[in-house]
């Protein structure tokens, strides 16, 4: 762990954090004190999150804003604007610019940090505001490879030892219904689950533009973080970006145990000049009770879209994406009947209230699960392998150096090729595959 640790380990360049600065973020806010929050990434996701911790904190102001370029600072600031004109008091010198601005940010004397930059950096942004003190809301995948699973997973555990409160963007686990839902299948009222197929099928979310867009003398480095979600160092690939989501629901249904083993397929249908992901997936997860759990995403335009979720047991089925709100059809049938809040809104509350409240929600462990299982089929996948949960632990992937700079020239790895692309395990760990299971 710890040479793993050393590859992507956060120097801190300013001062040293005092013992009180490290209290004070421990400590019950009270309720006249006015809670500094901090925007890394203002995309369109980091706006929304901006706009949430303001609707759920009554007495928060952003006050610092860090991105790769002035004008996402200016437009999220713009936006932010019209809906909360006394609540957005970023100087010009708290507007941090280029691929360290998040440190600077972090030093700047937020007591709250949102972290919505493209996955690839959420690894080192996640440690630094750990290491800071700082309470978190750390925006889905938390990593995108295992390297980085590794260094966001230490900085969960140094979370729990400091009593800062980390919540994670998985935002289904906020949402009222599915709560409700998943309580009731948890609970028995399907009996036991016998299966889950989980669909994430769409059109491209972020499609890649031809190599002749890219303006004359603009490094690699800004051509792929300008498009971060076509280049799997930077998205973790589609199945790890968005489909998550549902990678998340098959771990809840499975009581955020991991799975033993996954096989997988995959490919690229769209063709395109620049970027190396795959447009669809499926997924094939065991678990060592020999439950199987089918995870099928696509990004494709001009096909059928469909997201849902289907948890068989052996007395009903929890549907979750089909006819508007969850219901379960079997010997005890219900239909969610309640308020449903807008659940973005809801876990921005939970970060908040606690911090109110002096209380302290850690959602480290399962986020950094559902985010590695992501990252399990996508190599499943992309290699053609069937891949245990023990070797993803011991995997030794790091799709890009933390070093980078802006005007850097970095080629990432190539398009995948399933039966090509290798799995990285230390060479002591490249033993049979097939896992051992469990006797019934």
């Amino acid at each position: 762990m710890s040479s793993i640790l050393n590859r992507r380990q956060f120097v801190h360049s300013t001062a040293i954090l005092t013992a009180a600065t490290s209290l004070r973020a421990q400590q019950k806010a009270d309720s006249n004190e006015t809670l500094r929050i901090g925007l890394v990434g203002c995309g369109g996701r980091g706006t929304g999150a901006a706009n949430q911790a303001l609707g759920a904190e009554y007495n928060g102001k952003i006050v610092a804003m860090a991105d790769v370029d002035m004008k996402q600072i200016d437009a999220s600031i713009a936006s932010l604007t019209q809906k909360f004109p006394d609540r957005v008091d970023v100087k010009a010198d708290k507007k941090f610019i280029g691929l360290d601005a998040y440190k600077q940010l972090i030093d700047s004397g937020v007591d709250v940090v949102l972290l919505a930059s493209p996955p690839g950096f959420r690894p080192m942004h996640l440690q630094a505001a750990v290491e800071a003190g700082k309470h978190i809301f750390c925006e889905k995948p938390m990593a995108v490879d295992s390297v980085g699973y590794h260094v966001a997973m230490a900085a969960v555990n140094k979370a729990k030892e400091k009593k800062l409160n980390l919540v994670a963007g998985f935002c289904w686990r906020y949402s009222t219904s599915r709560l409700e839902a998943f309580k009731r299948a948890l609970g028995g009222d399907i009996g036991k689950i016998t299966s889950v197929y989980a669909t994430y099928h769409t059109g491209p979310v972020k499609p890649m533009p031809p190599a002749s867009g890219r303006p004359e003398g603009m490094s690699d480095v800004e051509w792929q973080v300008r498009n971060w979600y076509n280049f799997s160092w930077l998205s973790g690939d589609s199945l790890v970006e968005q489909a998550v989501h549902s990678v998340d629901k098959i771990c809840w249904a499975m009581g955020d145990k991991p799975p033993m083993s996954c096989i997988g397929t995959g490919g690229r249908q769209i063709k395109a000049e620049d970027g190396n992901i795959f447009d669809h997936f499926h997924a094939a997860y065991e678990w060592d009770n020999g439950l199987i759990c089918n995870m099928a995403s696509r990004q494709i335009k001009g096909c059928q879209g469909h997201n849902q979720d289907v948890i068989r047991g052996e007395k009903g089925t929890l549907v979750i994406g089909k006819g508007g709100v969850p219901f379960i059809d079997g010997e005890k049938r219900w239909r969610f009947r309640g308020d449903e809040k807008n659940m973005y809104d809801l876990e921005h509350e939970a970060l908040f209230n606690a911090i109110r409240k002096g209380e302290v929600i850690n959602d480290g462990d399962r986020m950094m699960l559902s985010t590695m299982v992501g990252i399990m089929g996508r190599e499943a996948a992309y290699t053609g392998q069937l891949i245990t949960w023990d070797q993803m632990l011991a995997c030794t992937q790091d799709l890009a150096p933390d070093t980078l700079k802006w005007g850097d020239s970095f080629k990432p790895t190539p398009m995948p090729q399933p039966g090509v692309t290798k799995f990285e395990l230390p060479e002591e760990k490249k033993g049979g595959s097939e896992p051992k299971k469990e006797k019934a």
